[in-house]
């Protein structure tokens, strides 16, 4: 696919992902979710590459839909997502209930990591939510957006927000489409990181996906993530305790287990394959 509102490069086991339309604030449209959906799809078949970084082409992570789009939405009352006909599933037919966007995000084999590097509203931060992980600039002005153009909440961040940041936090945002920031939130749960500014929240993003990339088992990574949002899903911790002895049982019988064995008796970093 040729590639005109998204980019990505890999830098070894790390790739990074650019929203790309930065005439615009890298707004949505619906040529850079299938290009998005494509790029994913093409990575996770790259088997060198352990963890993703989505971010923004500077000034903006993603202001939301494009205002014209949205414009025409309004004119034909009726929405158009603007989608290619073959439009790439990367994560799908995993589990049903992530066969959608962004919840595909989330049967993934590698983590996701959101570098908000700057405004981020609408489809843009339920993007960011349905990451593993988020690091954000601590000023970038962030907003649910829809209550205010008269919208209900969009892309399940209804679902997502209460399990990130609590029920009555996730109400505040979601209810008031209030612009926030990292800095006003960074104790919400919401961030793992909140840094001084777009560049540096990318980098250390990009550390972050470093370390899940060499420090830890590649199967392990695949298989600890598999289970987290697998237990989501479950009703009872009986459930994810039988399921975790079962991996645990299998992943003894490896060479990644053997080497991450090895390295702590010999107290140096793995090596894992």
């Amino acid at each position: 696919m040729e590639l005109t509102a998204t980019r990505f490069e890999i830098d070894e086991r790390v790739a990074t992902v650019w929203l790309h339309r930065p005439h615009r604030h890298n707004a949505w449209t619906g040529r850079m979710h299938s290009e998005y959906r494509w790029v994913l799809a093409h990575l996770d078949a790259q088997p060198q590459v352990r963890a993703v970084v989505v971010t923004g082409t500077a000034p903006a992570f993603c202001v939301g839909g494009d205002s014209a789009a949205l414009a025409g939405h309004a004119e034909r009352g009726a929405y158009d997502a603007g989608l290619d006909d073959e439009l790439a599933a990367p994560g799908y037919g995993v589990a049903p209930e992530f066969d959608a966007d962004f919840a595909f995000q989330f049967a993934m084999r590698f983590p996701i990591i959101a570098a908000v590097n700057g405004a981020a509203a609408g489809v843009g931060l339920a993007l960011a939510l349905f990451c593993d992980l988020r690091f954000g600039a601590a000023a970038a002005r962030l907003t649910t957006a829809a209550p205010k153009l008269g919208l209900p909440a969009e892309y399940g961040m209804s679902w997502q927000l209460p399990r990130l940041v609590g029920v009555t936090r996730a109400a505040d945002l979601l209810l008031s489409g209030r612009v926030f920031t990292p800095a006003d939130t960074e104790s919400w749960g919401l961030w793992n990181g909140v840094e001084p500014d777009g560049e540096a929240a990318l980098a250390a993003a990009q550390a972050y996906a470093r370390h899940l990339a060499t420090g830890v088992g590649p199967a392990a990574l695949t298989t600890t993530k598999a289970q987290l949002y697998r237990d989501l899903l479950h009703h009872s911790p009986a459930a994810a305790i039988h399921d975790a002895q079962r991996l645990l049982e299998h992943a003894m019988t490896t060479d990644e287990y053997r080497e991450g064995v090895a390295a702590l008796r010999e107290k140096r970093p793995p090596t894992f394959p």
